[in-house]
C-alpha cells in the first residue's frame, strides 16, 4: 500500500497529526517539502507545515539553520502568521547561529518591539530573550530595545501592558549575562505598580528570584 504524501500527514486531523509529528517534522530531506507547503494555499497545509518548522527548530535547530535567510525573508512577508513563525524560528536558530547571522539582522529583528502590533512584538521579545541567552555579547543591546517598551506605542495601553510582561518574562531567560542590571531591576519594580495583575506577578516572582523579595 503507498505511504500517504507529507501534505496529507500535515493537513490530517489535530488527534492524527499529534501521533504523526515526530515522523514529518525529523528528517532532513522532508524540508524542501515542509518549505514548499509555506506557499500552499490551503491554510491547514500552510500553517501545518509552519509549525512543523517550529518543531524543528526547537528540537533540532541545526536542521533548520542552513535555511536561515528563508525565514529572514519572511520577517517581510504580508502574512502575519508566517511572519510570526519566522521570528520565533529565528529566535531558537540562535542556538546554533555559529556563523553570527543573527548579529547582521539584529536591529532589523528586534524592530516590532516598538509597535504597532502587539502580537509581534510579543513574540520578538521572546525571540529576543533566546538570542540574549544564546548569544550574551548581543544582551545590553537587547536590553535598550526591552526596556524602550515602557514608551512603545501599541493599539492600546493595555497591549502595552500585556507587552510589559512579556519583558519581563525575556529579561529572565538572559538576566545573568546582563552587564548592569540596575536599569533592570528598576524596571521590573516599576511593574508593580501595572494595572495588570498577571504582570505585578511576573514582576514580583523576578525580582524575588533575582534580587529582592516583592521588590523592597
Amino acid at each position: 500500500m503507498p505511504k500517504k504524501p507529507l501534505q496529507t500527514k500535515i493537513a490530517a486531523p489535530p488527534a492524527k497529526r499529534k501521533a504523526r509529528g515526530k515522523r514529518v517534522a525529523k528528517p532532513a530531506e522532508s524540508l524542501p517539502e515542509l518549505f514548499a507547503g509555506l506557499r500552499a494555499d490551503k491554510p491547514k497545509i500552510k500553517y501545518g507545515r509552519l509549525k512543523a518548522l517550529r518543531t524543528i527548530s526547537e528540537k533540532q535547530p541545526a536542521l533548520l539553520y542552513p535555511e536561515f535567510d528563508r525565514f529572514v525573508a519572511l520577517l517581510d512577508s504580508e502574512n502575519i502568521i508566517l511572519k510570526w513563525g519566522a521570528i520565533i524560528i529565528i529566535g531558537n536558530l540562535a542556538a546554533v547561529d555559529s556563523d553570527d547571522k543573527i548579529g547582521r539582522i539584529l536591529e532589523r529583528y528586534l524592530q516590532p518591539i516598538s509597535g504597532p502590533v502587539m502580537i509581534t512584538a510579543a513574540n520578538t521579545i521572546g525571540g529576543a530573550g533566546k538570542i540574549a541567552r544564546a548569544r550574551p555579547r548581543f544582551a545590553d543591546r537587547i536590553v535598550r530595545a526591552l526596556l524602550r517598551v515602557e514608551a512603545a506605542n501599541y493599539q492600546t495601553p493595555e497591549c502595552r501592558n500585556v507587552a510589559l510582561g512579556h519583558v519581563v518574562k525575556s529579561l529572565d531567560l538572559f538576566f545573568e549575562h546582563i552587564a548592569d542590571p540596575e536599569p533592570v531591576i528598576a524596571f521590573v519594580q516599576r511593574q508593580l505598580g501595572n494595572s495588570r495583575n498577571a504582570v505585578k506577578k511576573k514582576a514580583a516572582a523576578f525580582l524575588k528570584k533575582h534580587c529582592c523579595s516583592g521588590g523592597l
